[in-house]
């Protein structure tokens, strides 16, 4: 499963290389499929622009994702996805502490994702009519030379003033968020939840850590 996750997270890196040269990207919320390509160009544009700062504290990775793509990930919904049963058990603040703390875990986790990050192809598959949707997957093909290719789903939610957010990652059939919410769930069960969201923010205190590329000295 952790190799799982890892391909996962480097497969959002992955997508996140698409129109790397765009600059004034505008994220158009209102188009499921156009959202996820949008948003995706706007992140990954930024990460170009500050490549230099990145190399000089690699850090700065967590400002990339926080400003340019949180916004577009529901991640209050997910967090609570993930909580499952659990999430009547909590009181108000104990959910609102958790939200933060796995929006906090989100951006330090897509962050490290952008050092697994090599010249990949991207193939979105065309969207569909989505209005009559609450939900619709954004499908998504990498493509490495001498790999299968990975097929991705986004899992992408309409919220109530019509306009959509991203919420989960399926990459080969395997929900990236039912792992979370299986492996988080245990140790609610057996610490808690306030122990939970305290490993929470410790793994997003953690540094970001530079993957070396081949060649690199």
């Amino acid at each position: 499963m952790k190799h799982l996750w890892k391909i996962m997270l480097g497969s959002i890196a992955m997508l996140f290389s698409i129109g790397a040269v765009a600059q004034n990207i505008e994220v158009n919320v209102k188009d499921p499929y156009e959202m996820v390509k949008s948003a995706a160009n706007k992140t990954f544009a930024r990460f170009h622009q500050d490549i230099d700062t990145i190399k000089a504290n690699p850090d700065h990775l967590k400002v990339i994702v926080s400003e340019e793509l949180m916004p577009y990930i529901d991640y209050k919904y997910a967090a609570y996805k993930v909580m499952g049963s659990y999430l009547r058990e909590s009181t108000p603040e104990q959910r609102e502490k958790f939200a933060e703390a796995f929006k906090g875990y989100l951006i330090a986790t897509y962050a490290q994702a952008f050092t697994e990050y090599t010249n990949q192809q991207v193939e979105f598959s065309p969207g569909s009519s989505f209005a009559d949707e609450k939900m619709v997957d954004v499908n998504v093909q990498i493509i490495e030379q001498g790999r299968p290719p990975i097929k991705l789903q986004f899992r992408v939610r309409r919220l109530k003033d019509d306009s959509w957010k991203a919420f989960d990652l399926v990459a080969e059939g395997v929900s990236l968020l039912s792992s979370k919410s299986a492996e988080l769930s245990n140790l609610i069960r057996q610490k808690g939840i306030d122990y939970v969201i305290n490993e929470l923010e410790v793994h997003t205190g953690s540094h970001i850590s530079m993957k070396k590329k081949k060649g690199d000295s």
